[in-house]
């Protein structure tokens, strides 16, 4: 099993520079580079500084694709202050990762923490797929509740993926397992959102949803293995 790694760079909303940093997840990385692969976040309102640093992330550190959460960041991913780092991500062929749909970031808490759940409306990644249509998106978690909305973007941009983690199987929504085991079935990754849920655990309840047998390893593996490039991936299938 593999997994991506990342902080959460929130800077506009917190004043405070995420621990530990981009580097240090990085040079961490490549220690189990076998296993583990490196992403980063930079919060859109870094601006021209944060274009820089997410050169050199790519350039010195290898990092393979960035993290965005809108809810935190407080900014729609459509909005244009965000361009020049899709721009970066486009150029490097790296992938851009947004969180989608509810978060558990402030949940039951005191007006939530302050995050507005409404930036985290897949339907503003639409834009964003329209407007860099040769970046790799992935559309993290089951968009609760706005499942309908991204697995709308998912069918007609080829190149908007979604992932299953944060949210255990049993939850997912029929159309979500439909769609999955279907149309969707090049375009759906695995993933549990580590340590809010375990690996057993989400194995465990996924076993018991409807998706078809030959579907399986490409949910469980060969989906990120040929997203990401890695050594053995099969060939990607018609766009």
């Amino acid at each position: 099993m593999a997994c991506v790694t990342f902080i959460v760079d929130s800077i506009s909303q917190t004043g405070e520079e995420p621990v530990p940093d981009n580097i240090e997840i990085a040079e961490l990385a490549a220690e189990h580079a076998d296993v583990v692969i490196p992403f980063a976040s930079i919060d859109p309102a870094r601006g021209a500084a944060g274009v820089r640093q997410a050169r050199r992330l790519i350039t010195e550190f290898g990092v393979r694709g960035f993290k965005f959460h809108p809810g935190t960041q407080a900014f729609f991913p459509n909005d244009r202050m965000a361009y020049p780092l899709y721009e970066v991500i486009e150029e490097h062929g790296l992938v851009a990762l947004f969180h989608t749909g509810q978060t558990g970031v402030g949940a039951g808490t005191r007006g939530g923490g302050g995050i507005r759940l409404k930036y985290s409306n897949p339907l503003s990644i639409d834009d964003v797929a329209a407007d860099f249509p040769d970046m790799d998106i992935i559309m993290a978690h089951p968009s609760f509740p706005w499942q309908d909305e991204a697995l709308s973007i998912a069918i007609h941009k080829p190149r908007v993926y979604i992932d299953l983690s944060g949210w255990s199987p049993k939850y997912f929504s029929p159309l979500l397992v439909q769609y999955a085991s279907s149309l969707l079935r090049h375009k759906v990754l695995f993933g549990t959102d580590f340590p809010v849920i375990t690996p057993e655990r989400w194995i465990r309840d996924f076993e018991n949803l409807s998706i078809k047998p030959e579907v399986r390893p490409l949910i469980m593996k060969e989906n990120a293995a040929r997203l990401f490039g890695l050594a053995g991936a099969p060939e990607s299938p018609a766009r």
